[in-house]
C-alpha cells in the first residue's frame, strides 16, 4: 500500500533529535571520533537497507548529519518518521549525542521578472537540473538556487541573497547576534517564517524557520 504524504507542522514534530527544514527531517549526532561515526554510518546503512529506506547520510571528524525525506512523494511519510525514531535509537544506543539546533540549511535566492528566461542559463553553469522551477544539484554539493519574482527596476536593488533556514529555536538567536554586529532589521513582518536582514552596508538575507509557513 503507498503512504500518503504526511505534511507535519513543525509544532506537531514529536522527534526531540529532529527538526523539519525544507520538507526533510535531519538530525546531527556528535561523536567522539571518526571511527565512532563510521560504525554509526554503517549501522544506519544496516538499518536503511533493511526498512528499504534510503536516507542521505554526511560524516565528518566530529559529527554524523542525517536527512530523511520521501523522495516519491515529495514529503515526509510516517514511515520516515519510524526511521527517524530508530535512527535516534541506535544513536542513543551508541552514545552518541544530538544537537539539532545545529542543523541549517543555506538556499540561494535571484530575483527575476521572469525567471524562465533565467534558469536555464543558471541551471547550465552550476550543472543543476530543474526541480519546482528552481535548479538543485544532483550530488547535493551545492546549495539550492531559487528565483523569486520582481518588477522591481531600481538600479540598486540586491538580485542576490542568501535564505539561511534554522531550527525556530535558533532563529532569534541568529538575528540577535546579526544585529549585535551592526546588522539591521529590514522586515520582520512575516516574522517567525522569516526576517529579512541587512549586513551594514545594506547586502540583505533572510533568516527562515518552518514556523508560519501554513
Amino acid at each position: 500500500m503507498v503512504q500518503q504524504s504526511v505534511r507535519l507542522g513543525v509544532r506537531q514534530l514529536d522527534l526531540p533529535d529532529w527538526r523539519w527544514l525544507l520538507g526533510a527531517l535531519r538530525a546531527r549526532f556528535e561523536t567522539d571520533s571518526f571511527g565512532a561515526g563510521a560504525e554509526f554510518v554503517a549501522a544506519v546503512g544496516r538499518l536503511s537497507e533493511a526498512a528499504g529506506q534510503h536516507p542521505d547520510v554526511d560524516l565528518r571528524a566530529g559529527h554524523v548529519q542525517v536527512v530523511v525525506r520521501g523522495p516519491d512523494v515529495g514529503g515526509v511519510t510516517e514511515r520516515d518518521v519510524e526511521l527517524a525514531e530508530r535512527i535516534s535509537a541506535l544513536a542513543a544506543e551508541q552514545g552518541l549525542t544530538p544537537h539539532p539546533e545545529r542543523v541549517q540549511v543555506l538556499e540561494i535566492a535571484l530575483d527575476t521578472p521572469v525567471s524562465e528566461t533565467v534558469l536555464p542559463f543558471w541551471g547550465a553553469v552550476l550543472g543543476c537540473a530543474e526541480t519546482g522551477g528552481g535548479l538543485a544539484d544532483p550530488a547535493g554539493e551545492l546549495p539550492p538556487l531559487w528565483f523569486q519574482a520582481t518588477d522591481a527596476t531600481v538600479p540598486e536593488r540586491q538580485r542576490f541573497h542568501l535564505d539561511i533556514t534554522v531550527p525556530p529555536e535558533v532563529a532569534d538567536r541568529r538575528v540577535a547576534a546579526a544585529l549585535a554586529v551592526g546588522g539591521r532589521v529590514v522586515d520582520d513582518g512575516h516574522a517567525p517564517a522569516f526576517v529579512v536582514l541587512a549586513d551594514p552596508d545594506g547586502n540583505r538575507v533572510c533568516v527562515c524557520t518552518e514556523l508560519g509557513r501554513d
